[in-house]
This record gives C-alpha cells, structure tokens and sequence, in this order.
C-alpha cells in the first residue's frame, strides 16, 4: 500500500504528533512541512529526511504531491490554515481545539460542507484507554442511565505549560477554559450522551499573574522553561510570558441538551497532574483514579451505604505502550485518520462533537469574565450537524 503523503503546518510543541505520523512504508509518511521559525524547520528537516522544508504554510497547502494536511499551529490559526486547505481540496486534520471561537469552528465547518472535502479533529482523549474504559462502562448500563457528570483536571505543570508563551494571551487563545479545557468538555460530552446548552462559569488568575519575572515582549523561551521536577512552588516561577491575561482557575456548570448537568473544574497550580472524573447515573457512580498505566476506574453500584474504599467492581486501566504521549492515544488517532482520509466513514472524533466543546468552553469564558452571568450556548446549523453524522457524505 502507498504511503500517505502528510503535510504538516508547525512544527512546535505537538510536533510529536507529526513524528507519530511519519511511518515510512507503514502507511503515512511527512514528506512536507512548513513553519515560520528557522530553529523548528532545521529540527524537522533533521526528523524528516527528504521532506521538503518551508517557511510558508502555501508552499505545503498547494504541493500537489500532498495528499492531506496536518494543522499543529497555534490555535488562533487554525481556522485560517484549515480552510485554505479544504478549499484546495486536501483532507484535514486540525489539533484540537478546532478554533478559538464559534464562529472559526462554524467556518471551518462549513468550508469542508461546501467543498465535500474531508474535515478530522484531533481529539486524541476519546483514545486515551482510560476514557474509553469508562465509556465502556456507561454503555453496559453498570450505573444505570447517565445523570451528572463532574470533572476535576489538576495541571501540575501549568505554569510550565501554560504562561511561558502564547497560551497565556487570550487573544491567543480566548482562554483556558477552551484552550485546555476542550479535551475534557469533549469527553465529558462524549460519556453523558449530550452537548452543553446552558453555561455558567467563575475563574479569576489567582498566582501568575502577581508573579513580576516576565520576559520582555518578543524574548524567547528560556531553554530550560520546563523541568519535570522543578520550578515548584509556583512562585518559584521565572521568565514567564510577557503578557498574562488568561485565568488560572475556572469553574464552570453545565445543562446537557439532554437534561444531564456537569461541572468542570481546572487549576494550573497544584502539585500533580491528573485528571478525576466522577460519573453519576441513576443505578450507581464510577471514578477514575488515575489516567494512565497503574490506574483504574471504580464503580458503587450495589447498594447503599457510608463512605468504603472498597468498590463493587475495579478495573485495570489497559497498560499500552505510550511512545506518542497521551497514554497511548496518538498513535490510535493518527490510525483513524489515515484510514478515514483512505476510506471515509464515520470516527470516534467528531467535527460537530470538537465544535460543541469550544462553544462550550467560550461561552463559558464570556460567562466568568461578566460575573458568572448564565449563557446559552449557540446550536449549530442543522444542515451542517447532519452532514457531519453522516459521515460527511452528501
């Protein structure tokens, strides 16, 4: 079978995900690449032999010895870059979130409906094993009919992560209620079987914000920005971003199209990293402890009682080799991408399903930036909707 041939758009912190892409005669292969920085281009000219290395996002959209798209840009740019690739007819995979807004996802949509072209959202979290075993659990009735879900996500290397570059500008990023949030809004959706209608969300920038070691406007990134263990306790933090507008706690609550409700919550300063779901139905509750290899998920559904440890049923969450980071997804995720620009169809990711978790996160972010004022989360356009569970197929 010939090799895909990948066009890949940045190469900066998910160029992990270009790598696990390239599998020279296994499948895909990156044969172009593009990104405006000469320190990124000479490290994928070195991970890609034979590629043909540019600085322009066009001289890759427009390769006809392209075959599909890779968009691992900053988030403001992907509904730009997304489009114009679409438009000359090449398939597209966009790293999630789709884009910073509703109305970038709904043109990114809507671009893929008008030219038929093939449109796939990188939301590798609906592979983690982790989230497919609880959704495995939910849909064997072990707690009985879905009916609130709440999500804690601790991001221990937030300051790392999230405040040493772009991700602390929201007009980079609108905020992190969608930039790091859309992953768990998605799945959160993706377990309770429905899609934000109403939010309402309070978050303020609790400890980076008073941190005054900041780099100066247009200075790059420290070599040493992250370290896996150091850089603890938060005020420790050196050479931060120069602007830092975004918040680094945020709670939101959710009413579920489908009457579920959910809670959401994110802090970017706690000393682990992890990330506990809480799923209630009307016959019982599980709970992960745990994300990754060593973890498992738990589930109370035999009787009533006090507080015990001890869980009516344990399983293992699956040990799978993790090369391409995120417990093993990346890899699955680059698989249904290849074989649904292949062969079409329908996936575990959905362009309606990544769209719904920005609209959430936004209208979230727009909710605790005006007190914590409800908003309605806007549906999106019935035509598109169908068009997309169809498979995107006419």
């Amino acid at each position: 079978m010939t090799d895909l041939r990948l066009g890949v758009l940045g190469y900066g912190l998910r160029g992990s995900l270009a790598r696990t892409a390239h599998r020279p005669d296994a499948g895909a292969c990156v044969t172009a690449l593009a990104d405006p920085d000469a320190t990124a281009r000479a490290e994928a000219a070195a991970a890609f032999p034979g590629a043909r290395i540019s600085s322009g996002h066009r001289e890759v959209v427009e390769d006809p010895d392209v075959d599909a798209v890779v968009v691992l840009t900053p988030d403001h740019t992907h509904a730009r870059l997304a489009c114009e690739a679409l438009r000359a007819g090449k398939p597209v995979f966009v790293e999630k979130p789709l884009g910073t807004s509703v109305e970038a996802c709904d043109d990114i949509l809507r671009t893929a409906h008008e030219t038929g072209t093939r449109l796939y959202v990188g939301h590798n979290m609906r592979h983690m094993p982790v989230v497919r075993l609880m959704r495995d659990i939910i849909e064997r009735g072990e707690i009985g009919a879905v009916k609130t879900v709440w999500v804690r996500h601790f991001i221990g290397y937030g300051g790392d992560w999230y405040f040493k570059d772009w991700h602390a500008e929201r007009r980079y990023t609108t905020g992190l209620l969608l930039q790091k949030a859309a992953h768990d809004i998605d799945v959160l959706h993706w377990l309770a079987g429905g899609y934000a209608r109403q939010v309402q969300a309070l978050g303020d920038l609790m400890v980076y914000g008073d941190n005054p070691h900041r780099r100066e406007p247009g200075e790059p990134k420290t070599g040493d920005w992250y370290t896996k263990d150091g850089h603890w306790p938060p005020h420790t933090q050196r050479a931060l971003n120069a602007v830092i507008d975004v918040e680094d706690v945020s709670l939101v609550n959710m009413r579920l199209d489908n009457g579920v409700l959910a809670a959401y919550q994110q802090c970017h300063f706690t000393p682990d990293y992890w990330r506990n779901y809480t799923v209630i139905g009307d016959a019982g509750r599980l709970e992960n402890f745990g994300d990754g290899p060593g973890g498992a998920v738990k589930v109370w559904n035999a009787r009533r009682s006090g507080y015990r440890s001890a869980a009516d049923a344990e399983y293992a969450v699956p040990d799978v080799q993790d090369e391409g980071g995120h417990g093993g997804a990346d890899p699955l995720l680059v698989d249904e991408f290849v074989r649904f620009v292949r062969e079409g169809g329908r996936t575990d990711t959905s362009p309606v399903a990544a769209r719904m978790a920005v609209a959430a996160g936004e209208r979230a972010t727009r909710s605790l930036r005006d007190g914590g004022t409800p908003r309605e989360v806007p549906a999106l356009d019935p035509e598109l909707t169908a068009y997309f569970e169809r498979g995107q197929t006419r």
